[in-house]
């Protein structure tokens, strides 16, 4: 079989996925969230972009998601039904204050780089794990970036991904085996890439986007794109170390 063959078939395996499934992702409205959603839709899923921005629907649909939802940090249980309807969640949504260290801007990146998406977390994850199919598995997927074990440059940015970091460890090792297999986890590491909170990235948005859906098949829970090498390494240690240390805690009837 040659290589071209080889690549029609992954292709259609990989589109076949994601045929008719609905994908939920925060943060829609940036660059990585528009890449996310065409390259989802290509596929033939269905994209539902939940946004903060109030002129969501004047965005081009066809750039974007199919549908827009507009929603705010702090009421996220109004999303509940809307969770309940997906296949995939992807939390995107982020600020990033930059070199400011004003207390209300460490704030403002706590609650919305870790704490709102920690409730939309334990929202999906409830919703998850009452279904009553078994065969179906959900799946969240959460972008933390690589600012959760290296410098950014961004100090509130820095200590709100570590943050989100290391709660989506906590949940991930919370859960047993038969949790697991209703709900998959995984983390989206990203270096550097070109949008409104990077502009000087040096990764293209819709090629992250399509390695990160191309990944996603094969990674049970880190999905890292990285032009720097050490983040593949230390990144996994870190993911180890922390699920070692959580087993320790872990009640073991689980």
């Amino acid at each position: 079989m040659t290589f071209r063959n080889q690549e029609k078939i992954h292709n259609k395996n990989h589109t076949k996925k994601w045929a008719d499934k609905r994908i939920g992702i925060t943060g829609a409205s940036g660059s990585l969230g528009i890449s996310l959603s065409k390259e989802f839709k290509s596929k033939g899923a269905y994209v539902i972009g939940l946004t903060h921005q109030q002129k969501a629907k004047e965005l081009n649909l066809n750039e974007g998601p199919n549908q827009w939802v507009q929603w705010s940090c702090g009421k996220e249980n109004e999303l509940s039904n809307l969770l309940d309807t997906l296949d995939v969640l992807i939390l995107n949504h982020g600020v990033n204050p930059g070199g400011n260290l004003n207390a209300k801007a460490l704030e403002n990146a706590i609650e919305i780089n870790a704490l709102s998406q920690w409730r939309l977390i334990e929202i999906f994850t409830e919703i998850s794990l009452k279904q009553i199919n078994t065969d179906k598995t959900k799946e969240l997927w959460i972008n933390t970036s690589e600012a959760e074990i290296q410098p950014a440059f961004s100090p509130s940015y820095e200590i709100s991904k570590r943050l989100i970091g290391q709660m989506i460890s906590f949940k991930y090792s919370s859960l047993t085996k038969d949790q697991h297999s209703k709900l998959k986890i995984k983390k989206i590491i990203l270096g550097p890439f070109q949008s409104k909170l990077n502009p000087i990235g040096i990764m293209n948005p819709d090629s992250v986007a399509r390695k990160i859906i191309n990944k996603s098949i094969y990674s049970s829970k880190l999905i890292i794109i990285s032009p720097n090498p050490l983040t593949y390494i230390l990144m996994p240690i870190a993911e180890i170390s922390r699920e070692i240390y959580f087993y320790f805690f872990k009640d073991k009837k689980n």
